[in-house]
């Protein structure tokens, strides 16, 4: 019976977020690569990474990394410069999922936006080193005086043991974790060892194929999802899962992201804890 019942409660009451998009160009960005340590961190500015919902201005409008634009309040960019801008529209850390909800909305609410900032990091297309962007998207941040338009602070590192002890201590304090550009880069699009990112943990993705019936204080709830990553392992994941997504769990299907710390002999995921679900933004 309790089975029946758990199958019906995971057909009827399926996670899922939607929203109506409106689609523009889909911006070419300069996207990182994985941080190695075999680098001179000396020769790196370093930034937080921020968990938010990346954008890009075009001088007009914000438009996704996924190519749909973002309905922000006209009042939220009144003050944001014609130049071509690169970055996060952030509400704070461990706050992705009410970000995304806040700035995905077709009607924007502006009761919502006025929590919202938006933190460049990068001028696409602009001359110069990224050493010499940074000065240039100071004074821009500075003419513009907008409440809503602000500056990734970025700060150097004297050597690999400090980074590492800069990231454990911003990721206690619940960030994502950090960012490394190359101080004499030229700007450029696509995947670049000019830009690195740097996290304790990794992430990746893998689709809902089924579930795990709870036990204990999670009876009549999902215990864990059983997810399928893109090379064909199946693992389940339990840990992560809030009560309400144990009782509407993501749909079969769903792609989700997941944290993981290496891998088991097997080629399993070690400590795999679920993130969230995918969005297509």
């Amino acid at each position: 019976m309790m089975i029946k019942t758990l199958t019906a409660l995971l057909f009827i009451c399926c996670f899922h977020f939607s929203f109506p998009l409106t689609a523009a160009t889909k911006p070419d960005l300069l996207l990182a690569e994985v941080y190695n340590g075999n680098i001179d961190v000396q020769q790196y500015w370093v930034s937080e990474k921020l968990d938010g919902v990346r954008a890009f201005w075009d001088g007009k409008q914000l438009i996704s990394r996924g190519g749909n634009l973002i309905a922000a309040p006209q009042w939220f960019v009144a003050d944001f410069p014609a130049q071509k801008l690169d970055g996060e529209l952030w509400l704070g850390r461990n706050k992705f999922a009410e970000t995304l909800s806040i700035v995905s909305k077709h009607q924007p609410v502006d009761s919502e936006w006025q929590q919202i900032r938006y933190y460049i990091f990068e001028l696409p297309d602009a001359k110069g080193t990224f050493t010499e962007r940074i000065e240039v998207m100071q004074r821009l941040v500075q003419q513009q005086n907008s409440r809503y338009l602000t500056l990734v602070p970025q700060f150097r590192v004297a050597d690999n043991a400090a980074l590492l002890a800069q990231l454990s201590e911003l990721e206690q304090a619940g960030a994502e974790g950090l960012m490394l550009h190359q101080q004499d880069a030229l700007y450029k699009i696509g995947r670049s060892s000019d830009l690195l990112k740097l996290k304790s943990y990794q992430d990746t993705e893998a689709e809902v194929t089924g579930y795990r019936q709870g036990k204990g204080k999670y009876q009549g709830m999902v215990g864990a999802l059983i997810v399928k990553t893109p090379e064909g392992k199946e693992f389940a994941i339990g840990s992560g899962l809030t009560d309400a997504l144990r009782q509407t769990p993501p749909k079969i299907g769903t792609v989700i992201t997941y944290r993981y710390n290496g891998y088991t002999n097997n080629g399993i995921p070690r400590f795999a804890r679920f993130l969230r679900v995918r969005q297509e933004f």
